[in-house]
């Protein structure tokens, strides 16, 4: 293939996001598709991050710390100028704990109180597909298992083509596993099972303070 080919060609694949298909002797940039989260130890164990263009999901059990890290991520995109979105279907963001953990509000897209999974689903495609958002997320924790359950596999891979060779992370904010696309991760965190759960401070059992509690985080299907 000639030099004018070749570079024909590529120029068509980049113009298609499909230049990932290209070999190169020089190495490949991938931090333009990677969304940092803003903490240290979990994008270590992330490859540098939430994979752009992709569906990942962040699950645990109530008190698990699933806001907190949620909240990171949005303040990370913000602090980086990036547009953010959250359905919110359960209406469970606090606006004010979230600007304390350093959300910036003004780049914040909140779509609350939806009333039900579906309207949420919908909510959320559209959001993927109006674009222009370094990070989407989709609370749906607080909804019941089996309404979740109703929604056909296909629902999830539907969204994670919306998406697809984009520049959104999206998340899932979820109590168990529900879907991530086949370059998302799941990040689970389960209450610590070895050491005691909750610490306290305060000198009577009337006058007590709850300090922290010790979680476990594990990503799965990390790079």
């Amino acid at each position: 293939m000639s030099s004018a080919a070749r570079a024909e060609l590529e120029s068509l694949l980049r113009a298609r996001k499909l230049d990932v298909t290209l070999t190169s002797a020089a190495p490949w940039d991938r931090s333009r598709d990677i969304a940092p989260t803003g903490m240290t130890v979990l994008d270590a164990a992330l490859g540098g991050g939430l994979a752009r263009g992709h569906l990942s999901e962040i699950v645990g059990p109530r008190s698990s710390g699933r806001t907190t890290v949620l909240c990171r991520m949005l303040a990370a995109a913000g602090d980086r100028g990036e547009a953010m979105a959250l359905i919110d279907v359960c209406d469970r963001f606090d606006p004010a704990s979230a600007e304390a953990a350093g959300v910036d509000l003004s780049k914040l897209l909140w779509v609350r109180d939806t009333g039900d999974a579906s309207r949420a689903l919908k909510a959320m495609n559209l959001v993927l597909q109006a674009g222009g958002f370094g990070v989407v997320a989709l609370d749906v924790a607080d909804v019941h298992a089996m309404a979740l359950r109703q929604f056909p596999y296909t629902t999830w891979m539907r969204m994670a083509r919306v998406i697809e060779g984009g520049q959104t992370a999206a998340v899932i904010v979820a109590a168990e596993r529900l879907a991530r696309s086949p370059g998302g991760v799941t990040i689970a965190l389960d209450l610590a099972p070895d050491v005691p759960r909750a610490r306290w401070s305060g000198t009577s059992d009337r006058a007590r303070f709850l300090r922290a509690i010790e979680v476990e985080t594990r990503v799965v299907g990390g790079r």
